[in-house]
């Protein structure tokens, strides 16, 4: 497990600037480098390059101002033939570089097959603290079992910083401990500690299941962290193909 703290992991993300200016000038950049440049009027490009620089330290704050405002009403007139799906990229775009700042530890993506009641301790004891680790416990021939790997397979994929893991009931070194009756068995750990044990869990869903029930089962008891970005591009996606 790795000694790094929450803190730690924070202070190590690069720094951004705030605020309305900020934002403000990483548009003005966005629209300056996202452009065709043979296909905008020299006059227009220009324009974009002076909003997207910074001024340069020692003018004065008078002239400074006036042309803050001569530009503020240039760049008016200049945002009204921006387009929608520019600013969508633009959006996405910041969404990712903000994800990439704030995702930390280690990523996984698909479903585990645990091999050994050993493999499985080591699995549990030895993954990040803040890292969910989520065990399914089954056997082939009991009902739920197969539908159960299917739904974490996807979940795997939606939330990659999780790690989904599956064992047969039999190589835990405790078959006696999980029968039949008790399949499928749906362990969930986080930083080597127990945090949901849910017994035939197909109890609790609905007779044909899918990922979805499954998502919103482990959420109704904060077993999942949050959607990473990966979800939200795709939304974004579709919305531009409509």
């Amino acid at each position: 497990m790795s000694g790094h703290s929450v803190d730690e992991d924070l202070e190590e993300l690069p720094a951004t600037k705030t605020g309305p200016k900020g934002v403000i000038n990483d548009w003005r950049k966005f629209k300056l480098e996202s452009e065709d440049h043979e296909s905008i009027p020299p006059s227009k490009r220009e324009l974009l390059r002076q909003m997207s620089s910074p001024h340069k330290p020692g003018r004065e704050d008078e002239t400074r101002e006036k042309l803050n405002r001569k530009m503020s009403v240039q760049e008016y007139e200049l945002i009204q033939d921006e387009d929608e799906s520019c600013l969508r990229k633009y959006r996405k775009q910041c969404m990712q570089e903000m994800h990439q700042r704030l995702s930390f530890g280690p990523k996984f993506g698909c479903l585990y097959e645990l091999e050994s009641g050993e493999q499985f301790l080591e699995t549990i004891e030895r993954e990040h603290r803040l890292t969910f680790v989520v065990v399914h416990i089954y056997d082939d021939e009991v009902k739920g079992c197969d539908a159960l790997n299917n739904c974490l397979t996807c979940l795997a994929a939606e939330y990659p910083s999780v790690k989904f893991c599956k064992i047969k009931a039999c190589n835990t070194g405790a078959g006696d401990r999980f029968s039949d009756s008790v399949l499928p068995t749906m362990l969930v750990y986080k930083g080597g500690e127990l945090v949901g044990n849910f017994l035939c869990i197909t109890k609790h869903l609905n007779e044909e299941f899918f990922a979805v029930d499954v998502e919103a089962f482990l959420n109704e008891y904060g077993l999942l962290p949050e959607k990473e970005f990966g979800a939200c591009q795709n939304e974004e996606e579709e919305a531009d193909v409509e």
